[in-house]
């Protein structure tokens, strides 16, 4: 179990969203961790973005980059509270081919580590559509910390074992 080092490492191109009304190219910290940690993986930054708490703006941006054939995976921050102007869950929900829910129970789980009951709070997800993985993770530096270092690092990487998202990319779009 674990990283097999007799595999090879597959890059997969990633695309960040940043989902916020108060956060620009400045101050994205959220963004600029996921960014670094994508790359420092050795996984390829497919696009960046930042769109406002709005369903309707978050679908658009989302389905052109699920159409786009350059993006294996999305991976957003922000926007999976209990407010009224989190809309991410909602988003995902008009898109999605499945979920996974695995991955929020998961990540509660070790977010709990780090917040305790609060994490109760968080609505983080993830989908498949039409092909593409969305991993949504709430909007703090520390649960996007949680998010990638406690899932993503291992189920993006090709050779982690006994199995990971990067092996299912090919059958994604079977019916």
């Amino acid at each position: 179990m674990g990283i097999d080092t007799e595999r090879t490492f597959k890059p997969i191109n990633i695309a960040i969203l940043t989902v916020s009304d108060t956060r620009g190219p400045e101050n994205d910290t959220s963004g600029d961790i996921l960014t670094e940690r994508v790359k420092a993986k050795g996984h390829r930054l497919a696009a960046r973005a930042i769109e406002k708490d709005d369903a309707d703006v978050l679908v658009k941006r989302l389905n052109n980059w699920i159409d786009d054939p350059a993006i294996d995976a999305i991976v957003s921050t922000g926007g999976t509270g209990l407010t009224g102007r989190d809309v991410t869950p909602e988003a995902l929900e008009r898109i999605k081919t499945r979920d996974i829910p695995g991955f929020g129970e998961l990540f509660r789980m070790i977010s709990y580590r780090t917040i305790g009951t609060s994490t109760v709070q968080s609505r983080a997800c993830a989908v498949v559509a039409r092909g593409t993985y969305i991993f949504a993770l709430p909007g703090s530096n520390g649960a996007v910390k949680d998010g990638w270092d406690g899932i993503l690092d291992e189920q993006l990487d090709s050779r982690n074992r006994p199995c990971n998202f990067v092996e299912l990319m090919p059958r994604l779009r079977e019916v």
